[in-house]
């Protein structure tokens, strides 16, 4: 196989996660890097679910963490069914670095990204469902990958809901420890760990 048969995206939010990828399509192996020229924000994508998601913008500069995940031809239309409300577009080898001492296969390289964002709002806040998904596949490559997603991410002042017990996030896990999770988001979000781990009467 060419190299020019080889495709690659760069998943920078949920689809660092293995299992969160799974739901969608056939995705081989990945390697952890940091992208430069684009900055990731939280951002209201689609008002469907009544949640907010991570997008990459752009950015002379700027840089943003995430993972090269190699996906068949076939699949790349089941992801961008995914990521409907992003445009793929085509990013360069010198754009990325890896994490590991590890060289970057060959191949055609894509992101979904968009020009710009919409912050998020009450009605479409920053759903803990959703970004416990995406802590989960960070610490999967590391501390330093999951640091570097929780600073390299923009927008954390906006409304955060806790949806654990309701989730609003589609391809929830409602399965992961969330204790190590709340300790990571206290820093940065606008709940406390008591908010962040609250429990409700069924």
């Amino acid at each position: 196989m060419s190299s020019l048969d080889r495709h690659f995206i760069l998943g920078y939010g949920s689809l660092i996660n293995g299992e969160s990828r799974a739901k969608t399509g056939e995705t081989g192996r990945v390697w952890p890097v940091k992208l430069q020229g684009f900055e990731r924000h939280w951002s209201v994508m689609s008002t469907e679910f009544g949640m907010s998601s991570v997008a990459v913008i752009p950015a002379a500069e700027k840089a943003c963490n995430g993972v090269l995940v190699e996906v068949p031809h076939d699949q790349f239309p089941l992801f961008d069914e995914r990521e409907r409300g992003y445009q793929r577009a085509v990013i360069t080898s010198a754009q990325l670095t890896p994490y590991h001492d590890d060289s970057l296969p060959e191949g055609i390289y894509w992101v979904y990204h968009t020009d710009e964002v919409t912050e998020p709002h009450h009605e479409c806040p920053i759903a803990l469902s959703y970004l416990d998904v995406i802590l989960s596949g960070c610490l999967e490559h590391g501390d330093a990958f999951t640091q570097d997603f929780l600073t390299l991410t923009k927008g954390w002042a906006a409304p955060l809901l806790n949806d654990r017990r309701a989730p609003r996030y589609p391809r929830v896990q409602p399965e992961l420890s969330t204790e190590r999770l709340n300790v990571l988001l206290a820093p940065v979000t606008t709940l406390s760990i008591k908010e962040l781990s609250v429990t409700y009467e069924s």
